[in-house]
């Protein structure tokens, strides 16, 4: 292997490795169900210790390109675009179901919850730096304050390079939902994970939306579900799927994108809890992977700040914007002003992301 790993590069020299690596899985040099070299080996031909060698492995873990297997190393999963067969998780989806609660809801860990502190500082600041302006209607879509910080945020974490026009501002995820379904039609068929998120289904079914729950395999949506649908809108939330706590693999993600590539079909790409995940990288957003795939990014920060904090955010891809704008751009913002300069403030000075580092910090203590 000709890997140059920069030891004074800015980027850490795992993130170098797992970079090459990913290149050479893609590109097919380690095929799926080959063995990559072992840890000392790798370490020894790219002058790295072992145990940079073994972060790089378990980002590669993480993400669905390998799989490390006892006594046989670390075997590549990748597929490339071979996403028809079954595969070996798909057996075990009666046992997801059997292990979800009928009246499963969402929860939050307190100990992990917004430093209250913090929070009522920032909305002092908010009252003493705007005044009456928290008093003034907010734009339908969202004030530009929290629009543009939403997207310098998107940027940087999750590499989601889009304009504040993009961006919409509602109360919650469920709220988006329903904005959703007006936006794209309830005449439609929409597919959603199964188990999922009750709240999801609800929202759809509420609105005479036709719902096509299709069953989970180990690491997302059946293969065999997805070529059985017929729906051309598919509601996913590829990382850790509530209350499954399935996560899509990257073979998973881009069978997603293939999906609705050939259906001329629309992803909504639900990404409840991704900030929080306990990973050296950050997932990668299935809006990103894909320019040519039309995906709809939901999030929100009930989950990160607090469940009473009653603000979402979705992104729509550039063509749809001009297309909601004419059918929604009428309904006012719902969540209010003060609320959206205050998610601002905490995104601009660095105060959100620095309690989302404290909270991965502490999970992976806890691992």
């Amino acid at each position: 292997m000709n890997y140059a790993i920069d030891k004074n590069a800015s980027e850490p020299a795992y993130i170098q490795l797992y970079r090459f690596l990913v290149k050479d899985i893609v590109a097919g040099v380690y095929k799926y169900g080959s063995k990559l070299p072992s840890k000392r080996v790798m370490a020894a031909e790219t002058g790295v210790s072992v145990i940079t060698v073994e972060h790089a492995f378990t980002l590669l873990s993480e993400e669905g390109y390998v799989e490390p297997r006892q006594r046989s190393g670390v075997v590549v999963i990748y597929r490339g675009r071979d996403f028809l067969g079954t595969y070996a998780g798909e057996g075990h989806v009666g046992k997801l179901k059997s292990l979800v609660p009928k009246d499963a809801e969402l929860h939050t860990d307190s100990s992990l919850s917004f430093p209250y502190s913090v929070l009522t500082k920032t909305m002092r600041r908010v009252m003493l730096d705007y005044g009456e302006k928290i008093l003034v209607k907010s734009p339908n879509h969202g004030c530009m304050e929290l629009r543009n910080e939403l997207c310098m945020y998107l940027a940087r974490s999750r590499g989601i390079v889009v304009d504040a026009s993009q961006v919409i501002i509602g109360s919650g995820a469920e709220y988006l939902y329903g904005l959703i379904a007006q936006l794209l039609g309830t005449d439609r068929i929409y597919a959603i994970e199964n188990p999922s998120y009750q709240k999801i289904f609800d929202v759809y079914n509420a609105l005479g939306v036709t719902v096509d729950k299709l069953n989970m395999s180990h690491d997302g949506i059946s293969s065999l579900e997805l070529l059985r649908t017929k729906a051309q809108i598919l509601h996913v939330t590829p990382f850790n799927s509530f209350p499954s706590g399935v996560t899509a693999s990257i073979s998973k993600k881009l069978e997603y994108i293939r999906w609705a590539k050939e259906r001329h079909g629309i992803l909504i790409e639900d990404n409840y809890d991704s900030e929080l995940t306990v990973s050296r990288k950050a997932e990668e957003p299935l809006f990103s992977m894909d320019m040519g795939a039309d995906v709809i990014y939901v999030n929100s920060f009930s989950r990160t700040i607090a469940p009473s904090m009653r603000i979402g955010y979705m992104v729509l891809p550039g063509q749809l914007v001009d297309v909601f704008n004419d059918r929604l751009g009428f309904y006012s913002c719902t969540v209010p002003i003060f609320d959206q300069y205050v998610i601002a403030e905490l995104l601009r000075s660095g105060d959100f992301e620095r309690h989302i580092n404290r909270v991965r910090r502490k999970k992976r203590s806890a691992l």
